[in-house]
């Protein structure tokens, strides 16, 4: 597409910049929320509309083809001009394009609204970025269910409260945030299922001006043929717009993978902390943790991803109330922040998406730190069992509690000295448990996977599960 160079202007870092410009978003789903790219929607739908109306005897073939030919001439530095004067975006377009089309510019937008233009370009912008988004959640499922294959046996501590509670497998941990992406995906269809235009039906939404034009069938039939060319559905009813309930229901969809990677890059945060000491972020030769620390190796980009859910989230309340607060017919309650919120929440998942594919894919996985950990707080985990086997072999149920809890206890305190945990010597050798419990059952009882209960089979379930949707 060729434009007015000469008369374009050339943004620079002497005057504001949003960081979704040139710091966070993949250069995909940037045109597709370009400002070129917008306008060129436009006069799609604009020849879509002349192609329709040319069958119908409104647009002759001379206009029809002076109108498709000047459609790739966007000067968006005239459109500006215009609008100074017209205060009208959509209109000044129009201006724009009539100017290059000087036999056809007199037919463009004949019996439209500017949002049977501006909604249906808008529909046609969402289910791009949507299957954008939808790639890249299939792609970041693939690299989970990698993980949950290969470490679906791995017996690691599970926290509850951040506080050590039994063993799980790390497969199992990775495959939670595989669920939560299997949920976003099902939620996906049914945003697509529902992302509809408006269609072209006028002013308020009954299609009057095309009935006047053309009569109650050739108007329908008008809809109907122009939708299906631009690939997208339009809703029955509208008003002057569509409904902003669609537009909740994908900010939605992104407040919840919003969601589901901030809890995943939270996680990872807290296991590559000390203490913990788990995972790890790939940390490049030359990256620079801290200006003034030079020995920081911080999760940064689970940060990041953490402080752009943060926005993406909050960005999300706008089309709630928008949703609510459209007030008959239409108000413009909605125009300013339309401009701001989408864009940003698609430009926001699509880095934090891009950000969370290059993390699991290169995450660093410190077995030794894993089974330390394990060694330390797992043993904790055989109180349970031991309480039960003692009891169905004659003990009293309290009475065992109490010793298990004091031993316990002595135990928690022994490791905060000496970074090991006597438990398993301090059990093994109390008479008032081994009296009901053999030696050799206990050793089994102490085994970490002997607590992992169904995670095995239910992270081979996942992996399945998870194939047959990328399949």
């Amino acid at each position: 597409m060729k434009l007015s160079s000469s008369k374009m202007k050339s943004f620079d870092y002497s005057t504001y910049l949003s960081p979704f410009t040139w710091r966070y978003g993949g250069e995909k789903m940037k045109k597709i929320w370009s400002e070129v790219y917008k306008r060129k929607l436009w006069r799609k739908i604009w020849v879509e509309l002349a192609t329709a109306q040319h069958k119908e005897g409104l647009v002759g073939k001379k206009e029809l083809d002076d109108i498709v030919k000047n459609k790739d001439k966007i000067d968006i530095e005239k459109s500006h001009e215009i609008e100074k004067i017209i205060k009208h975006d959509l209109m000044a377009e129009i201006k724009t394009y009539a100017s290059s089309a000087k036999i056809g510019g007199g037919k463009i937008h004949l019996g439209a609204t500017s949002y049977d233009i501006e909604d249906n370009t808008d529909t046609i912008r969402y289910k791009e970025s949507l299957n954008l988004i939808e790639k890249s959640l299939k792609e970041l499922l693939s690299e989970f269910g990698r993980k949950i294959k290969e470490y679906k046996n791995l017996p690691c501590m599970a926290y509850t409260h951040l506080q050590p509670a039994e063993p799980t497998t790390l497969g199992y941990r990775f495959a939670i945030y595989a669920q939560d992406i299997l949920l976003d995906l099902n939620f996906l269809k049914f945003v697509l299922k529902n992302l509809k235009g408006k269609g072209i039906k006028g002013a308020v939404g009954t299609s009057a001006s095309y009935v006047r034009l053309s009569g109650e069938k050739k108007a329908e039939d008008l809809e109907k043929e122009i939708m299906e060319n631009l690939g997208i559905d339009s809703v029955d009813i509208s008003t002057q717009i569509a409904p902003r309930k669609i537009e909740y229901f994908i900010a939605s969809f992104l407040s919840g993978v919003a969601q589901t990677l901030s809890k995943f890059a939270f996680d990872l945060r807290i296991m590559q902390s000390p203490g913990f000491s788990e995972w790890q972020e790939q940390f490049s030769e030359k990256q620079v943790g801290s200006s003034s620390m030079p020995f920081k190796k911080n999760p940064w980009k689970s940060e990041q991803i953490c402080s752009l859910a943060r926005v993406i989230n909050n960005l999300a309340n706008i089309a709630k109330d928008n949703s609510a607060n459209m007030l008959l017919e239409r108000t413009l309650d909605d125009s300013a922040n339309r401009r701001i919120y989408l864009p940003e929440m698609f430009l926001a998942v699509d880095e934090v998406l891009q950000s969370s594919i290059k993390i699991v894919d290169g995450l660093i996985i410190n077995k030794k730190q894993i089974e330390k950990n394990l060694n330390a707080y797992g043993p904790f985990a055989a109180t349970e069992a031991i309480l039960m086997e003692a009891v169905k072999k004659g003990a009293n149920r309290q009475q065992m509690h109490e010793i298990l809890r004091k031993l316990s206890m002595k135990a928690c305190d022994e490791i905060q000295i000496k970074q090991t945990n006597p438990l398993t010597h301090l059990i093994m050798y109390d008479k008032r448990i081994t009296q009901f419990i053999k030696t050799e059952e206990l050793e089994k009882l102490f085994n970490p996977k002997a607590h992992i209960g169904l995670a095995p089979k239910k992270c081979r379930k996942m992996v399945k599960d998870i194939q047959q949707i990328l399949q």
